[in-house]
């Protein structure tokens, strides 16, 4: 017979991956309580979540959903969950792991956007930097171009008034 607590966890942990489509395992062993609460409310800020669960209870919950990550499952393992900005995520775990000389959290294993992706792949989506950012540098890419464009049209106005 299966321990209630455990199946309200595995409930609760299927509730939350029901539908996500971005997280990463990750390794936060060695991490203190004081650590682990920044990083959680740097991540939250972030539009994440970090859920810390038994690598079993992890794993079911993820096979409920077709997803087979028990390979990364090897010791303590959390799961952080991207909902809004997965690059923004990403930086988040990795600022973490710069702030101290363990490099902990370590990623173990991705899924982004519905594919499983190594720890490089995760490692180059975090320098990529927040989605917002991002956003702000296609916006000044495109308006530098329109603003040439419109330049240009205006010199071939006054070019064919000058004809006329």
């Amino acid at each position: 017979m299966a321990n209630e607590k455990n199946q309200q966890t595995l409930s609760s942990l299927k509730g939350s991956l029901t539908g996500v489509e971005t997280f990463y395992v990750v390794d936060y062993q060695g991490l203190t309580a004081g650590q682990l609460g920044k990083l959680r409310k740097d991540i939250r800020e972030k539009g994440g979540q970090l859920i810390v669960a038994k690598n079993t209870l992890i794993n079911l919950a993820l096979q409920d959903g077709g997803r087979d990550f028990a390979d990364a499952l090897k010791g303590p393992s959390a799961i952080v969950v991207a909902q809004d900005d997965p690059a923004g995520v990403a930086k988040a775990l990795s600022d973490a792991a710069k702030s101290n000389d363990k490099g902990i959290p370590a990623v173990k294993a991705g899924f982004v956007e519905g594919n499983r992706v190594d720890v490089k792949v995760v490692e180059r989506l975090a320098s990529l930097g927040s989605k917002q950012s991002l956003q702000g540098e296609l916006v000044g890419v495109l308006s530098a171009h329109l603003s040439n464009f419109v330049g240009i049209l205006e010199a071939y106005k006054e070019k064919l008034e000058g004809q006329a």
